[in-house]
């Protein structure tokens, strides 16, 4: 780790951090959105280009009023969780919006999920109310435990196609008022969402997110930026959470967000170049599409990048022309760490930069103290605006959080391995978490071995990643079947089968090897770490289900 950045320039960076703490905004979205359309009115603010939507800061405000009276003359109000299923389209973000308002709590659906992982986050939420794209009816409509969903009239569908005892979304809207609806009393630390994110313990854990948090988030990544920009891209889907911190930097920013349909390798540059786009967070996989002689003519004038190794950035700025800007957040924090925009010779470090903005850092060993410079351990972190907890979880609680040995606000254990220099630049060195990262998802690995472990013939599985050119990891399944029973009566064809019956499909596993028996630590876990130790190649022994089988 080479130090080339000067106590001088690191002591007036964390000093301008400071300033920026001390000025930053407290209030909740739904009065940020209002004052944003009081200031900023005709300007441009959502682009769903694809789709032909579009409206302006003034609408932004208006359209999401009408909304949220709409859901009010159901009766939805002030901590009433909201399950959304909808793609990028312009009435997720104008949902959002209007859920913010009511102090309604936001709880995104994964629009690929299975009927049984649908129940599984309405149940685990208690959800009141779904709004449900057309598109996902028929899958709804597959879900088994009916009691974990909300009722039918609780069933929200637009575009006219609300199925019989379900709400006509546009007909509700429609009737109702676009003046503000009633304030119940909303405060920053209320909640705004219950943001599942995969972990390490089989089925997602519902994040508790405030609206400070989000505030928080939206705040720090405007501050991340070298200079102004105006015109914004994201291409997740929106219920994922880097696009709901993309709408609100927008808001921040006064500028305009161009929301693409979904994320697409092949298309993601071709629409930073049509679009003028001057910023986006620019997933890894796409800086492996070919070159084109115009790349070095973008808007582009920075972008967020998480994960990018030295060779990567050099790459990018030498292509593009510009600098990737390293950082390291996750759905509990937020943005924990960046390299400040002025920090220019750090670019292609690999560090993933200093403490951002109201977050504090420390490396600890297992016992809990924290480790020197130069030494490895977990990342916790604290602040202000972090997630409240985990719902109705808490056991996940404790053990994520620890009190502070100094009397502050207490940590939260990141479950990622990390290193320090002597002047507090960070470097991500593995992960703790026993995850998969596939195009940009990430899979516990236990939630699909849950799943294998269905098959009455399988006595234990164990997934793992594979490193993967075009999607970064594919994920691996070793089974081991029951005394008695051969590969022959559970083909991998039949596993598969089974997995696409009870998992999205992007955790899917790609490639399946049977073991005889697995390597297993004294506690009787498996030691997957030994499992795939000196394998050089860990498709050799594998059944390809993408060459045997596509997804069809």
């Amino acid at each position: 780790m080479t130090h080339r950045i000067g106590a001088a320039q690191l002591a007036a960076e964390r000093a301008r951090i400071e300033r920026l703490e001390a000025g930053a905004l407290t209030t909740t979205i739904g009065a940020f959105c209002r004052k944003r359309a009081a200031a900023l009115g005709a300007r441009p603010f959502l682009d769903v280009f694809e789709r032909g939507e579009r409206a302006t800061y003034a609408q932004t405000e208006q359209t999401s009023n009408l909304i949220a009276n709409g859901l009010a003359s159901l009766g939805i109000g002030k901590g009433d969780r909201v399950a959304v299923m909808l793609p990028n389209r312009i009435l997720y973000p104008l949902l959002f919006l209007a859920l913010a308002k009511l102090g309604a709590i936001h709880v995104p659906v994964n629009t690929r999920y299975t009927p049984r992982e649908i129940a599984y986050v309405t149940g685990d939420s208690g959800a009141a109310a779904l709004i449900v794209d057309p598109a996902h009816l028929e899958t709804l409509a597959a879900v088994e435990e009916r009691d974990r969903l909300p009722p039918a009239a609780r069933t929200l569908v637009p575009d006219g196609k609300a199925r019989a005892g379900m709400v006509d979304f546009d007909a509700l809207v429609a009737g109702a008022s676009d003046a503000p609806p009633r304030d119940p009393g909303i405060a920053p630390d209320d909640l705004m969402n219950i943001q599942y994110t995969s972990g390490t313990t089989g089925f997602p854990k519902g994040c508790m997110l405030s609206h400070d948090y989000w505030m928080v988030l939206a705040q720090s990544a405007a501050w991340w930026d070298a200079e102004p920009v105006s015109r914004l891209l994201t291409a997740q889907p929106f219920f994922y959470m880097d696009p709901q911190w993309h709408l609100l930097k927008t808001m921040v920013l006064g500028g305009t967000l161009f929301m693409a349909p979904q994320l697409s390798s092949s298309r993601f540059i071709g629409w930073v170049k049509r679009y003028g786009i001057e910023w986006c967070q620019f997933p890894i996989l796409m800086t492996r599409q070919p070159e084109a002689p115009d790349d070095g003519a973008t808007a582009l004038k920075q972008v967020a990048s998480f994960g990018w190794d030295g060779e990567t950035c050099r790459a990018f700025k030498r292509r593009f022309g510009v600098r990737a800007r390293e950082g390291f957040g996750m759905t509990e924090i937020g943005l924990g760490t960046l390299m400040p925009p002025g920090f220019e010779a750090m670019f292609d470090s690999g560090s993933v930069g200093i403490d951002g903005p109201f977050r504090q850092t420390t490396i600890r060993d297992e016992a809990g103290r924290a480790v020197p410079p130069g030494r490895r351990g977990e990342l916790w972190v604290r602040g202000r605006g972090l997630l409240q907890g985990y719902w109705n979880r808490p056991g996940a609680d404790a053990e994520a959080f620890r009190p502070a040995d100094d009397g502050g606000p207490r940590w939260f254990r990141t479950g990622d391995l990390f290193e320090a220099d002597e002047d507090g630049f960070l470097w991500l060195v593995g992960r703790l978490k026993d995850m998969i990262r596939r195009s940009s998802e990430n899979i516990a690995a236990r939630e699909v071995e849950a799943v294998i472990r269905e098959l009455p013939q399988v006595e234990d599985c164990a997934a793992v990643p594979v490193p993967d050119a075009k999607r970064g990891e594919e994920v691996k399944i070793y089974v081991q079947l029951k005394p008695g029973i051969t590969p022959a009566e559970l083909p991998p064809e039949a596993i598969l089968a089974h997995a696409r019956a009870g998992l999205a499909a992007f955790k899917v596993p790609r490639f399946y090897a049977y073991v005889e028996s697995f390597p297993r630590t004294v506690s009787n876990k498996i030691e997957k770490r030994n499992l795939v130790a000196g394998v050089a190649d860990l498709r050799a022994d594998a059944w390809d289900a993408e060459a045997q089988h596509p997804p069809g």
